[in-house]
């Protein structure tokens, strides 16, 4: 069952790099309109049950059939894909980043404000680093779901390890395809979800405490 995996290495590697690349692609296209769009959602409430309900709606369309409806306006390949994978992206990282802003309390900002702070240096020293930890939950979430939909990309000519998968079902008898691609699949998926774990561990308030201020600060971009 594992004999593809070792007679072909270039190809998994190639195909696990297209996976990839779609996945991060993913990720920073998401996180650059999330960000601001969550912001923005949380300073006008009011836009908030209308937005949160637009993108909860896109995201229980099915894969499959978003993309298939996306192929119409940016053709059968990557692109359409990757456009589905932002579009899934925008619920759960919108949801955490006003999870996150709601989470501070106003009394911080307040205190922020009375040491001088202007609204850059109250988002960049104070807002940023307690919004982190619960933003990097959404990403964590992001890149599975985004790993899961870029499997079925492979069906609309994406690559991806999804490839070896829609191969061994078109093949009959090719179960070794379908272990390599899932295993594949998986093992990516794991990898991710475990680095961006220990990021989240490794941002938590409080975990830096030892280091001194001004090799902090050094480190928050100073």
């Amino acid at each position: 069952m594992l004999s593809y995996l070792w007679d072909n290495p270039g190809l998994m590697l190639d195909l696990l790099g297209q996976h990839v690349e779609m996945t991060l692609l993913t990720l920073g296209l998401g996180i650059a309109i999330a960000v601001p769009l969550g912001v923005l959602v949380h300073r006008w409430r009011l836009l908030a049950v209308l937005v949160m309900g637009v993108l909860g709606l896109l995201y229980t369309i099915p894969s499959l059939a978003l993309i298939i409806l996306l192929v119409p306006i940016f053709g059968l390949n990557r692109l359409a894909v990757v456009v589905a994978m932002v579009i899934y992206s925008q619920v759960i990282l919108v949801r955490h980043v006003l999870v996150g802003l709601d989470s501070i309390q106003p009394s911080l900002l307040e205190a922020a404000r009375g040491m001088g702070m202007n609204a850059w240096q109250r988002w960049w020293w104070v807002q940023v680093p307690l919004l982190l930890p619960i933003f990097l939950a959404g990403v964590r979430l992001t890149a599975i779901v985004a790993v899961a939909v870029a499997t079925v990309g492979a069906k609309f000519g994406a690559g991806g390890l999804g490839t070896l998968l829609f191969e061994g079902i078109a093949q009959a008898g090719r179960a070794d395809k379908l272990w390599a691609g899932a295993i594949g699949v998986g093992s990516l998926a794991l990898v991710l979800n475990t680095l961006l774990l220990a990021l989240e561990w490794a941002i938590k308030p409080g975990r830096w405490l030892w280091v001194p201020i001004p090799v902090r600060k050094l480190l928050w971009g100073l």
